[in-house]
């Protein structure tokens, strides 16, 4: 084995947790795939035996790209991931595999990255690298050009913002999946009342079906949400409904005539639904690696 085979070896062992870093940092499915690919060139053009730690190289290296994409994002202002949900995982079986465990650890739930994406990009850096994955602030702030200090604070300023503004869900998913399956048996029944009492007071409901469709659009408040039965039940009525794990919370895959048409996510907090996140556009849809649901 030659030195590059037998560092392409070690990078791919690296690769599960650095494609979990880029995606809580882009919220993009793909675009955690490239920068993950840019940390590669970047490390078969460096002298590897220079490098004494190279998990925490190529995590930095991996932070550095990410934010870069994130600045390039906001500076030309082209397709803002505030108008679209970020990427879903999905795994049809709890049996996921090492890459997708590691995207799925720790229940990162879409409704946190979609307020994750109003964080600046160097706040969302320091959030991710040190609450989701412990990096120490001296190394946060050599990434972000600020003293450890400084990229404290951003990181303060990020739990700040995204503390209470996304219910912590509950863990057990045997829970979840009881409150998933109340409100598919209210939709499918057309139970208004049934419903009403597993949505939260505060309950969010949004909807992505691309941007030929509007992009983005949000419902808030159980009486509005639940006011949405008919769409419910007609879903439910000529869509296969399939349960998995989206994002680590108890989700629903739906479709119609072998096809995937949508996917949900729910954020179910002490035993409600406080969110429900659906993805149906179907060009990104198209693009899940997702097995076959029948299967």
């Amino acid at each position: 084995m030659t030195p590059h085979d037998f560092l392409a070896v070690e990078f791919e062992g690296h690769r599960p947790r650095l494609k979990a870093v880029a995606y809580r940092m882009l919220g993009s499915l793909a675009e955690a795939e490239d920068a993950v690919q840019e940390s590669w060139l970047r490390l078969a053009r460096s002298d590897a035996d220079e490098i004494d730690n190279l998990g925490g190289w190529l995590t930095t290296v991996v932070g550095r790209v990410c934010l870069d994409m994130l600045r390039t994002r906001k500076a030309r202002h082209e397709e803002p991931m505030a108008d679209r949900l970020p990427d879903p995982v999905v795994s049809l079986e709890d049996a996921a595999d090492p890459e997708q465990q590691a995207l799925l650890a720790d229940s990162v739930g879409l409704a946190l990255l979609v307020v994750m994406d109003s964080l600046s990009p160097a706040e969302r850096l320091a959030f991710v690298l040190h609450d989701m994955f412990g990096l120490p602030f001296v190394q946060i702030g050599l990434i972000v050009n600020r003293t450890p200090v400084a990229a404290k604070k951003l990181a303060s300023r990020a739990r700040q913002r995204v503390r209470g503004a996304v219910p912590s869900a509950d863990s057990d998913r045997a829970d979840q999946r009881r409150v998933v399956d109340a409100f598919l048996a209210a939709a499918r029944g057309g139970d208004f009342d049934g419903l009403l009492a597993i949505l939260d007071p505060d309950v969010v409901l949004r909807a992505d079906a691309g941007v030929l469709a509007g992009g983005l659009k949000a419902i808030r408040g159980a009486a509005a949400v639940a006011g949405q039965l008919g769409t419910f039940q007609r879903m439910a009525t000529i869509a296969v409904t399939h349960p998995a794990l989206v994002n680590g919370n108890a989700g629903l895959v739906n479709t119609i005539d072998d096809e995937l048409f949508s996917v949900m996510s729910f954020t179910v907090a002490d035993g409600r639904i406080a969110a429900i996140d659906i993805l149906s556009d179907p060009g990104r849809l198209n693009g899940l690696d997702l097995a076959d649901p029948t299967g």
